[in-house]
């Protein structure tokens, strides 16, 4: 998503073996209603009352993009702070 002109990448992740959703490997495996309820919880969660919201969604990536992302962002967290 785009947050008040920055990006502002959200990862939409299941836990292992979890019991109702398990056998999820990408965002496209989900039901329609509930794809449509997370893209309206990103777009509304930080919204105030009488404010227009700045945060708009652009695309939605699957899981081998979002894994980019993750392990971008790690290597962007390692240049920064080093791994100690």
């Amino acid at each position: 998503m785009v947050d008040e002109g920055e990006a502002d990448d959200k990862i939409v992740a299941i836990l292992e073996n979890d019991n109702v959703w398990g056998n999820v490997t990408d965002i496209s495996q989900l039901p329609d209603v509930l794809y449509e309820r997370l893209r309206h919880y990103f777009s509304t969660y930080k919204m105030k009352a009488d404010m227009k919201t700045r945060a708009t969604i652009e695309h939605v990536y699957g899981r081998e993009q979002a894994l980019q992302v993750i392990r971008a962002s790690m290597a962007d967290y390692d240049e920064e702070f080093g791994t100690g």
